[in-house]
């Protein structure tokens, strides 16, 4: 199905197709990796609704990324249960061992690191959510076993991109 197909399916759940949005959004940043000026003027045009909406809520929810982001997005919380249980220490051993600040991505385009407001998961304080899965109760040994199990991850999927045939193959 293709993301238009996809967006229409989405839109037809919804008696007014401006509620579809964020569906639409998600979609289409699942499809492109974020969500560049032109795919949200892909998305108003496709459900037919203003530009301005499609902006609004892509630039207001974090989830959304109108620019580039790592391969694995490391988002820490950094909410009260998680600040009280270590989690800006663990921020600071992230950016040493990243070599990257908050709100950047590696050079490799790896990882890019970002602090959230709160994940609702503070019986599993400090946490840190990686794509949909949620890693808790995290220390300098648990992030970095972490980090090492996303770049095996990372290794391997280059293998098998390496031995894949190319396109019309």
């Amino acid at each position: 199905m293709t993301m238009r197909e996809e967006i229409e399916a989405a839109a037809a759940r919804y008696p007014d197709r401006r509620s579809a949005i964020m569906p639409a959004l998600m979609i289409a940043q699942k499809e492109h990796g974020h969500l560049p000026g032109p795919v949200l003027e892909e998305v108003a045009q496709i459900l037919g609704v203003e530009r301005v909406w499609v902006y609004e809520l892509a630039t207001f929810y974090t989830l959304f990324h109108t620019e580039p982001i790592g391969r694995f997005h490391l988002q820490l919380c950094d909410n009260v249960s998680c600040m009280l249980c270590g989690s800006e220490a663990l921020l600071k051993h992230l950016e040493t061992t990243l070599g990257i600040k908050k709100s950047e991505t590696t050079p490799d385009g790896l990882f890019t690191l970002s602090t959230v407001e709160c994940l609702g998961a503070c019986e599993m304080a400090p946490v840190m959510q990686v794509g949909d899965d949620y890693h808790g109760n995290l220390d300098n040994a648990r992030l970095d076993a972490l980090l090492e199990s996303f770049r095996a991850a990372e290794r391997v999927a280059s293998v098998e991109r390496a031995a894949a045939p190319a396109p019309g193959e």
